[in-house]
């Protein structure tokens, strides 16, 4: 959820689908009642499950695979979770605060936020590393992303 990239919810009956626009990642979250997998098969995104509370989607998410990448040189288990609420601040502005728990590579919960801006111009990009035009690296070498609105779009209200 840390990608500067753009991402769309999906809300359907039984699941919340995340779109991100960086690599075409696809990540489900089901919200129909089902409990936590006990021993899933391990995936990238992890299996998530969540439940409303108001207005909040709470997430709890376990079973990450090996090659899950939370922040360059930092290890994990099979036995981290990470809990997530996703909550409408305001209809342009999203919360979402993040605890990663993992007894044999964590000495304490590490808890984050971050707030999501809503840019109801935006539409999803094809994204192919070799073809994508908003990533560049300056005379420096200094990576960066340009994340204004594509040429063509309507003007922001």
């Amino acid at each position: 959820m840390g990608q500067p990239y753009p991402m769309e919810f999906l809300l359907t009956p039984g699941q919340v689908t995340i779109v991100i626009e960086a690599y075409q990642q696809v990540r489900h979250i089901y919200t129909d009642g089902r409990p936590l997998p006990v021993d899933s098969d391990p995936k990238f995104h992890g299996s998530s499950v969540g439940r409303w509370e108001g207005s909040t989607l709470v997430v709890d998410t376990v079973g990450f695979s090996p090659m899950t990448l939370l922040a360059p040189n930092t290890p994990h288990s099979d036995k981290m979770r990470i809990a997530e609420r996703f909550t409408l601040a305001d209809p342009e502005t999203m919360t979402i605060e993040t605890t990663i728990t993992d007894p044999e590579a964590l000495t304490s919960p590490f808890v984050s936020s971050r707030t999501l801006r809503r840019h109801r111009n935006w539409t999803l990009a094809e994204y192919i590393c070799e073809e994508n035009n908003r990533n560049s690296v300056d005379e420096n070498g200094k990576a960066g992303i340009n994340l204004a609105d594509p040429p063509g779009a309507p003007a922001r209200k």
